[in-house]
Formats: C-alpha cells, sequence, structure tokens
C-alpha cells in the first residue's frame, strides 16, 4: 500500500497545488458526522451493509481529486484510496465513490488515511454522460437534497441550458431550485423570473445577488440542518460566490468573468462538500460548458411536463407531432400557448437521449460479446483433450 506522504502528495498535485493534506493532530474530531449529514437512516444503512473488511467505520466523501479522496469520518479527516476488492469488483465509473457519498472505511492505524471497502446505497444522484467516445456515467454529487441551478443574469443567461439541468436534476432524485444570480446586473430581473418559471413547471425560481446581500430570506426555507446542498452551473455563474455568501466567509477562491463574452473562468478544480452556519451542507461543483446527458428519460418528461400532458391529450396515442389530425402539441404552437423555443429543446433532448440509448445498447452488445467470447475460451481450455488413439 502507498505511504500516508505519497497520498496526500498525488491529492495536492490533483487539486492543482491547493490540494489536500489531512491534519496530523486529528483536531478536527469534534466536528463530528452529524455536521456532514449523518442521522438514524444512514446508521441503519451502514449496519445493514455487508462488512467485507474489520474495523470499518462510516465516512462522508468530501472531496475527490481524480482516484483520490478525502473522506471524514468521527476520528477526523483522513486521505483515502478504494480497496483492490473494489476495485475488482467495480463494473462501471458510476460504481465507484463520489462526493456526497457515505462509504465504509477503515482508518489505518497511526496514519490520516482509510482505505475505502463499499458505498452505502446512494438516496440521490446527479449523473452526467462522462467525456469522451465511449459512453459512461459520470456521478457528479451523491446523496443531494436540493440543487441549486445557477444561471447568471449576464450575457450568459440562457433558458435552454437551465432545462437542460432541470432534466438532469429531476432525474437524480433531488429537489431542483433555479437560483438566477448576479441579479444587480439586470434591470428587470422580475421578467427573467418569470420566463425561467414558465419553462419550469413546479420549480422554484429566485433572483439573487451575492454582492447586494439580495434574496437570502428567500433560500432560507433550503437552507435546514442536515441537508446537503449541491450547486452546479457554468464557470462564472457565481456558484463559489454563493458559497461564500452563505458561510458568511471566504471558503472558496473566486475569480471574474470575461468581459467579452460573460463566460467565467474556472475557479473550483473539483467537487467538494462544506459543513456551513446553520448546519446544513453545501456541495461546491466545477463550472460545465455543456452538460451531457445520461439515461435521463423520467428526468426529461418531469422537465417537460407540460409538453407530456398535451402529448396525454392527442387523438393518437403514437402521435409523433407532425402532420397527425387532432395533434394537441400542434394545436398549442399555433395558438401560441406552448412557446417554440420550448418544444425545439424538447425535441433535442429527446434525440439526444435516443441517440445515447443505441450508443450504450451497442457497446452493451460488443462486451457482452467480448465476455462470451473469454467463457468460450476458458471451457475450451479447461476440455480434457481427447485421445483417438
Amino acid at each position: 500500500m502507498n505511504n500516508p506522504q505519497e497520498t496526500a502528495d498525488r491529492l495536492g498535485s490533483a487539486s492543482g497545488g491547493n490540494g489536500f493534506a489531512p491534519d496530523t493532530a486529528g483536531s478536527d474530531a469534534a466536528c463530528t458526522l452529524g455536521a456532514f449529514g449523518w442521522n438514524e437512516q444512514w446508521q441503519t444503512a451502514f449496519e445493514a451493509a455487508p462488512k467485507p473488511a474489520a474495523g470499518l467505520v462510516p465516512a462522508r466523501v468530501t472531496a475527490q481529486f481524480t482516484n483520490q479522496y478525502r473522506v471524514r469520518c468521527e476520528a477526523g479527516e483522513l486521505a483515502a484510496e478504494v480497496s483492490g476488492k473494489f476495485q475488482f469488483q467495480a463494473s462501471a465509473r458510476g460504481d465507484y465513490p463520489a462526493v456526497g457519498d457515505w462509504v465504509l472505511a477503515q482508518p489505518l492505524p497511526g496514519e490520516r488515511r482509510a482505505v475505502i471497502h463499499g458505498v452505502l446505497p446512494r438516496r440521490t444522484a446527479m449523473i452526467r454522460r462522462a467525456a469522451g467516445s465511449v459512453p459512461e456515467e459520470q456521478v457528479i454529487g451523491a446523496n443531494i437534497d436540493t440543487l441549486f441551478i445557477v444561471n447568471a443574469l449576464n450575457g450568459d443567461y440562457n433558458v435552454s441550458k437551465i432545462e437542460r439541468y432541470l432534466v438532469a436534476a429531476w432525474e437524480s432524485g433531488a429537489s431542483p431550485v433555479v437560483l438566477l444570480t448576479k441579479a444587480d446586473l439586470c434591470d428587470d430581473a422580475g421578467r427573467r423570473v418569470a420566463e425561467v418559471e414558465s419553462a419550469a413547471p413546479g420549480v422554484p425560481v429566485h433572483a439573487v445577488s451575492a454582492l447586494e446581500d439580495q434574496g437570502r430570506g428567500e433560500l432560507a426555507p433550503y437552507l435546514r440542518p442536515g441537508r446537503t446542498i449541491a450547486v452546479t452551473g457554468s464557470s462564472g455563474a457565481g456558484k463559489s460566490t454563493l458559497l461564500n455568501w452563505l458561510a458568511g466567509e471566504e471558503r472558496q477562491h473566486v475569480q471574474g468573468v470575461r468581459e467579452d463574452d460573460a463566460r467565467g473562468r474556472h475557479t473550483t478544480t473539483h467537487r467538494e462538500l462544506f459543513p456551513l452556519p446553520g448546519g446544513f451542507i453545501m456541495m461546491d461543483t466545477p463550472g460545465m460548458r455543456e452538460l451531457q446527458l445520461w439515461d435521463a428519460g423520467d428526468g426529461r418528461q418531469e422537465a417537460f411536463s407540460d409538453i407530456e400532458a398535451l402529448a396525454a391529450s392527442c387523438r393518437f396515442r403514437d402521435c409523433k407531432h407532425g402532420a397527425e389530425l387532432g395533434c394537441a402539441v400542434k394545436q398549442a404552437l399555433r395558438n401560441g400557448s406552448l412557446d417554440e423555443r420550448r418544444y425545439a429543446s424538447y425535441k433535442k433532448t429527446g434525440r439526444e437521449l435516443a441517440h445515447q440509448a443505441k450508443k450504450e445498447q451497442a457497446v452493451t452488445k460488443r462486451a457482452k460479446k467480448s465476455a462470451d467470447k473469454r467463457l468460450a475460451a476458458r471451457e475450451n481450455q479447461a476440455r480434457p483433450a481427447i485421445d483417438y488413439d
């Protein structure tokens, strides 16, 4: 196994030089698991979980740097890696721990590090398609209660982008809330709020400004003790600024946006949990230029529930909303009750998810074919040779 200094060095390198070196004095042990969301339900799940090793304790993943983790247990903050058996048994990228996960950790005696042997079943998980040509899921964050979808009221404001995040949010199981940040830069924030509300049925929408301390009171119902809130959105939308504002102090370094196109610079380079005053936990995430959806059919139905309701009223159950008679969707487009932009967004996400599903099926088919060939080869090797003499 690696020595603790090598682990700490790798963590520091992965986080761009401002990495994690676990505390050596254990002075943070007084910050109990309750401050990170531990409760009776998680205790029950921990007790029911198989224990593949001795000395396992519950811990929450508070940060991730490639294949290295920072976890918090009753003993304090530890550097962690998954066990070799865990790696062998993991069948997909999504099986590995993610920030927000509760894990079965084995603290190593006399060291400020631990080995992760298992992950407790997730209650919620925000997932996107990972970058690359092979379709693969990436867990952005786990066990999230409320997801703040952040979009700035500057040149980066985009309702269609918000709709994409809502698809992933509904699919995750967390409760989405849209925050329109930098409201001080917008002369008509109320109109923008109304636009987003019409594109996000049933989702709370708030205009806030950290600079002018505007809208904090509206967020109070979400900031309850023990609740985990994730913040997601594009670079420069004000996610880290929002965290610092709610914390009452600087927890994350922030940078400005480019003046020519209002695009943000990547301030947050990794996902991380922060326990904040008031007892809630906030997860900051790196900005995403574009959210690639992953297996989000149910989330799409929820995010576009108004269009789904119209489609259910069409005369024909298999209506494609083209030239069919009695199409309620086309009628809504004609009379203006359904926005053309929103319908285009609905169709685009549908095409994207259908295309992705086909790619996943192809990859699964190839993987099964390869597995069958390996199995057949092993069986042939194990079969005794026939003596024809």
